[in-house]
């Protein structure tokens, strides 16, 4: 006999909850036996009564629900605090479905009829009070829901002092930003003061270009990004795009001056696709500001005949378009078909007076396994002492036979080769012997190294022997410099010490930021020291001189059980300036709804996951931080004077699996997904025991299972290794399905910069904004929409006019998805700059 009619919205809603309630037991039954909370297999059975006594028609489903919204306020708070997401997650569908039990469509069913008329009666007492129950339920969880807006759990407040007692502050970037961090020693730091937090807030758009290079065209890698810092020399600009093209910029108006197109080979084995940044050399003589906007194109130069042909089939630079005979100055642009190229950077034109006349090196020269495209230097080279320092990027994770990582030193002005410095070879730095090659597949500086010329070293960040998870066959030279930081001699290339940042690495730990040099006072003296940040959230600080430690480094006991043929490091290096976030739990656990953050809980307990360097496994761990790192090629800014660093940690959970190979052949992780054409199949790993699968930790719907905050900006004092102020960073604006500008934290790819005016700008954040902050304590004090997204790192300069520039990169990110770009974009103080 079919239900009375007001009795189906009962039905069905009690339907509902039947269900939602059986999800719940039986994904909690499911975590109990992973060893997780009991939760949810109780709040699940409560569910799931309530909704068999609501279809019934009983009152006490509403007591019972009341009863689960409490219980599960009082289990919210006793996991996570006052923490507003973490809360909401917990609560948000019982939230809603509770306002829908006290609507006036339940209330009706649930009273009985009169027996004369068959109308409804007036609320009973028993109805009155359960409905007035659960209210005073959901008031609760809304109040303390209200309270936690008001409550920042993560948030670090603290203060820098106005001045810090400080030695000079050595070389620095003033009027001009001659190199990409600034200077050589990669401060990211200028001495000009007119932006200050007090007008900040003035900023306006001076001046927009637009390059015309967006990723998406055939044969463009995901990760085709536009990465770059311009340089500024003059009244100049001089940047590259993702596709390898230069362009000098007037820098006070933003007006095209010339561009020059390398007219890089295609069909290459790319990874990436980006340029960060070119390098400058001066010269003997300072170059006019006046130079002529570009000279008229030369005819093309026919390749000398003493020239070296490519080893790879790349094309000669001047061969094709305008040349200069004579460039007494020099700008050098790395390709993503191997080479260096030299250009005038008064007309864009190739300067045939290096390279033996082809106006280029060649980087694939000497070495082994040649595929075009697997090895190429993404970041500008090192100028120093008459030489350029170049290293290179090798494919990770795509097989055992790939390039050298090399680290090569040639003649500024004619390109010869002057030094090489191969770690599987590391004794043996003379120029390397015609029809030799340099050790396959060792480990190779993809980032940007640093100099100082007075002690004469260059500091070089190093990465991995492929493949990153599995180290069971790497050499000697692999095990000693993977993972580190080394000072290589600018006369010889002689290693005069390392310092490694991860033992036998299996995270894909590269050291992925250029290392920062800065003078420290410590103990009343001043004190040469290097500041390298790591992916594990580590920033070793160390006297330069020497490698030395100067916080101190503690050797911690990590975890053991590498997989089959493999082993792991007992201990690894913590400093006492360190982001290492703590470690995750079960309660660490996020989602939308209380139904992913229980499929992420069930999927936390089962991965291996011990802490920090929990080994990589056939079963799957969870590697926390992620590959992606608290801190990447964007690296930090540091202020030489206050002796502080402005550092933007991001916080990513990732899963890290092996899955065992059976012949060199066959695809096991990319299935029939592999990359069209000459795209390598990553982390396939050919000639090795294990392929990896990679991905992010995230929930059914997408979204991070570790809650959030994911970002944050915070500042640190260099000389104690104290963190004084941290704040959540960034909206989800533009990484959420509904474009809301929630501040949560997000993740950050890009580095900041600092001035003397004490305010640190920052455009690499997920959502596509540039901000700035106090240094002093990390208030931000602007920000300004970006049209795409913002990952790279900012500059800025003095303007012909007289105004203090800052200009933002925004080209979007591809394996990122944030917006594409090809935007050039450049702020100042209104009017005179005051």
């Amino acid at each position: 006999m079919p239900a009375p009619p007001r009795y189906g919205l009962l039905i069905a809603t009690g339907a509902v909850l039947v269900l939602l309630g059986i999800a719940l037991m039986v994904g909690g039954a499911w975590l109990i036996y992973l060893d997780g909370s009991w939760y949810y297999l109780v709040a699940g059975i409560v569910m799931a009564v309530c909704g068999v006594r609501l279809a019934a028609g009983h009152v006490s489903a509403i007591w019972l629900y009341a009863a689960l919204v409490l219980g599960t306020l009082a289990w919210a708070l006793w996991e996570s605090g006052l923490d507003w997401w973490p809360l909401a997650a917990r609560g948000d569908v019982l939230f809603v479905l509770g306002l829908f039990l006290l609507t006036p469509w339940i209330r009706r069913r649930l009273e009985p009829p009169s027996l004369e008329t068959g109308a409804l009666l007036s609320p009973s007492g028993p109805l009155l009070r359960a409905r007035a129950g659960l209210a005073v339920a959901l008031g609760a969880f809304l109040a303390v829901g209200v309270v936690s807006w008001f409550v920042d759990l993560h948030q670090l407040r603290g203060s820098f002092t106005e001045e810090a007692p400080a030695a000079a502050p050595g070389p620095v970037a003033g009027e001009e930003w001659t190199a990409y961090g600034g200077t050589g020693r990669g401060q990211r730091y200028s001495a000009l003061g007119q932006i200050t937090p007090g007008n900040v807030g003035r900023l306006e758009q001076a001046w927009v270009f637009r390059t015309g290079d967006v990723r998406g065209r055939e044969g463009d890698p995901e990760e085709t990004t536009f990465q770059a810092t311009p340089l500024k020399i003059g009244n100049r600009l001089f940047l590259c795009t993702p596709h390898q093209s230069v362009i000098a910029l007037d820098a006070t108006t933003g007006r095209e001056l010339w561009r020059y197109d390398p007219h890089v080979q295609d069909r290459l084995a790319l990874q990436h696709l980006t340029c960060r940044g070119l390098s400058y050399y001066p010269g003997d003589a300072a170059q006019p500001d006046s130079a002529p906007a570009a000279a008229a194109p030369s005819p093309p130069a026919p390749a000398p005949a003493n020239g070296p042909a490519p080893t790879a089939g790349q094309p000669v630079a001047a061969n094709d378009g305008r040349t200069s005979a004579r460039c007494p100055a020099k700008l050098f642009m790395p390709t993503a078909d191997g080479r260096v190229i030299a250009l005038d950077p008064d007309s864009g034109g190739v300067c045939t007076d290096f390279g033996g006349g082809t106006g280029q090196i060649d980087l694939w020269r000497n070495m082994p396994n040649v595929r075009p495209g697997s090895y190429y230097s993404t970041s500008p080279v090192v100028v120093a002492r008459g030489l350029i320092i170049v290293g290179g990027t090798v494919l990770d994770n795509v097989s055992v036979n790939e390039a050298s990582g090399v680290i090569r030193a040639f003649d500024i002005r004619t390109g010869r080769l002057v030094w090489n410095w191969d770690s599987g070879n590391p004794e043996d730095t003379e120029p390397i012997a015609e029809g030799r090659t340099y050790t396959a597949n060792s480990p190779n500086s993809w980032s940007i190294s640093s100099v100082d010329e007075e002690l004469g070293m260059v500091y070089v960040p190093l990465g991995n022997q492929p493949p990153d998870q599995w180290g069971g066959n790497r050499s000697e030279g692999a095990e000693k410099f993977s993972s580190s930081v080394v000072a290589l001699d600018l006369e010889t290339g002689r290693v005069r010490w390392s310092f490694q940042t991860v033992h036998h690495d299996l995270w894909d730990y590269d050291v992925p930021a250029q290392p920062t040099l800065i003078d420290l006072t410590m103990g009343g003296a001043t004190v040469p020291a290097l500041v390298q940040p790591t992916k594990q959230g580590e920033l070793y600080v160390l006297d330069r001189r020497t490698g030395r430690p100067l916080l101190p480094v503690t050797e911690k006991l990590a975890p053991q059980g590498a997989a089959r043929g493999d082993r792991a490091a007992p201990t690894q290096p913590v400093s006492a300036l360190s982001y290492d976030p703590p470690p995750l739990t079960g309660a660490s656990m996020w989602g939308a709804t209380m139904f992913d953050q229980l499929a992420c809980r069930i999927r936390f307990h089962q991965l291996r996951y011990e802490g920090r360097y929990t080994p990589p496994s056939t079963q799957g761990s969870l590697i926390y931080p992620g590959n992606f790192g608290v801190f990447n090629w964007g690296g930090i800014a540091v202020d030489p004077r206050r002796q502080i660093a402005f550092t933007t940690p991001t916080y990513l959970a990732f899963v890290s699996q092996l899955v065992p190979r059976k012949n060199d052949k066959s695809l096991y992780v990319q299935g029939s997904e592999r990359p069209n054409d000459s795209l390598p199949a990553l982390n396939e790993n050919f000639g090795a025991p294990f392929a990896v699968k990679l991905s992010a930790f995230t929930s059914p719907l997408g979204l991070p299972c570790q809650a959030p905050p994911w970002g944050y900006v915070a500042g640190a004092d260099l000389r104690t290794g104290e963190i004084v102020w941290r704040h959540k960073n960034g909206t989800v604006r533009d990484s959420s399905p509904l474009p809301l500008p929630f501040r949560m934290g997000v993740p950050n790819l890009g580095g900041p910069i600092m001035t003397a005016g004490g305010v640190a700008f920052l455009s690499g954040t997920l959502d596509n904004y540039v901000r700035a902050y106090d240094v002093r304590d990390g208030r931000q004090l602007w920000e300004a929409r970006l049209p795409a997204g913002g990952q790279a790192t900012p500059m800025t300069y003095a303007g012909a006019d007289g105004r203090q520039y800052l200009l933002v990169v925004a080209g979007g990110h591809g394996s990122l998805g944030t917006k594409a770009g090809d935007y050039v974009i450049a702020y100042a103080l209104p009017g005179d700059g005051r």
